[in-house]
């Protein structure tokens, strides 16, 4: 999704600068009015600029923004007016995108502007969640404990990555490591056989040729297996870019073994948490519905909150659209279904994500205690065949010795 950079001016006309990802300069638009701001110009960012911005976002984790919240509960809680706790906040956050980020909060609310509205001017660092929560702070007076909130679902949402990150890490180590292995034997260990082995007048087997055929070719042509390698991936980037080919891969996502229920599982436990949290502070469903299908990653869950959100705003329980999109456990639509009979929808989505956290942090251990075996049993058999084929024209040798 490409991404824009806007000039826009509040309601105060204060002017605001920062940068959005969305399909066309249009929804850039949009968003920006629906979040009270009247836009003087939009542009799409260069390759340069995106990949600054990249960085920059990547640079705040749930868990430092979790540690503001936190951070910025107690120091207000005792006492200290708000401009003294960023001020604070600002000298002793050790994230330096994020200390930089509040010292120009605190500056424009020196200027009289709000504190969600000078938050709102740093997207790739505040998400645009926190900026909601806390304006709705601000308007109900309940300010600390909007933080509170955040601080909680910031928690859980570093939790939650640490758990996929564990299901995701070991067997990409392993793989590495057994990768890392064969191409040592075939470009180092077993040359030097096929030396010896050029010496001796003796029948090779044939898996003895295969291997030392691949080590051949690999040692003299290992430049193509790079560029190969460099291709795939920069055809995969390509192509996740188009509408068309981001449907294909997350829907591949979805369904591959093992990993497709920790993709299901872990957009469930996302909904659930944000929904709930959203709702407690005041939101709108369907400006709840609009936050969560921003930070879904999987264009599918991302386009099903998009649809229901268009459904809700008819008139229709939100339990329908879940359960019609087809791509929701029955668990989420049901309990959905029962929240919004009892009223008491937001208590039923915080029961959802707690379930579902736990389903993701189940699914992980499954998923490590699956791979784990079947990583090592691959890497036996590769390294086991090409022990194999140097075993067995040493033995050649020696029965022919033995012949003589």
């Amino acid at each position: 999704m490409p991404g824009f950079s806007y000039v826009a001016v509040d309601q105060a006309g204060k002017e605001i600068k920062g940068s959005i990802d969305a399909e066309n300069s249009e929804r850039v638009a949009e968003t920006l009015r629906r979040d009270g701001l009247l836009p003087l110009s939009i542009k799409e960012q260069g390759v340069l600029n995106k990949e600054i911005d990249f960085v920059i976002g990547k640079k705040v984790k749930p868990r430092d923004l979790s540690v503001f919240c936190r951070q910025f509960v107690s120091i207000t809680e005792a006492g200290v007016p708000m401009k003294e706790a960023l001020q604070m906040l600002a000298e002793q956050t050790e994230n330096k995108w994020l200390k930089r980020a509040i010292a120009e909060v605190l500056t424009n609310v020196e200027k009289g502007n709000t504190l969600a509205d000078s938050m709102m001017a740093f997207p790739d660092i505040f998400p645009g969640m926190l900026v909601n929560m806390v304006r709705a702070g601000e308007a109900s007076g309940s300010l600390e404990l909007s933080f509170s909130r955040m601080a909680t679902h910031f928690e859980k949402e570093a939790k939650l990555r640490a758990t996929i990150m564990k299901a995701t890490i070991y067997p990409i180590i392993l793989i590495c490591a057994a990768i890392g292995v064969v191409a040592v034997m075939l470009l180092f260990v077993i040359p030097i056989f096929v030396d010896m082995f050029a010496d001796l007048d003796v029948q090779m087997p044939a898996l003895t040729l295969a291997v030392m055929g691949t080590s051949s070719w690999m040692t003299s042509h290992w430049y193509v297996i790079l560029i190969i390698a460099v291709i795939a991936a920069a055809a995969y980037r390509l192509i996740y870019q188009t509408d068309q080919g981001r449907l294909a891969i997350d829907n591949v996502k979805m369904k591959m073994p093992l990993f497709g229920k920790l993709t299901v599982k872990t957009a469930c436990a996302q909904f659930a948490r944000t929904m709930s949290t959203l709702l407690s502070a005041g939101l709108s469903t369907t400006s709840c519905l609009d936050i969560v299908a921003g930070i879904m990653k999987n264009v599918h869950y991302a386009n099903a909150f998009l649809k229901a959100k268009e459904e809700v705003m008819k008139g229709i329980p939100l339990s329908e659209p879940l359960q019609t999109a087809g791509i929701f456990p029955p668990m989420v639509y049901h309990m959905t279904g029962i929240g919004e009979e009892t009223g008491n929808l937001e208590e039923m989505l915080e029961k959802l994500a707690d379930y579902y956290d736990e389903e993701v942090e189940m699914t992980t251990q499954s998923i490590l205690a699956a791979m784990e075996p079947l990583i090592i049993v691959f890497m036996a058999l590769i390294v086991g065949t090409l022990v194999i084929a140097v075993i067995l024209p040493i033995g050649a040798m020696y029965e022919g010795l033995n012949n003589l």
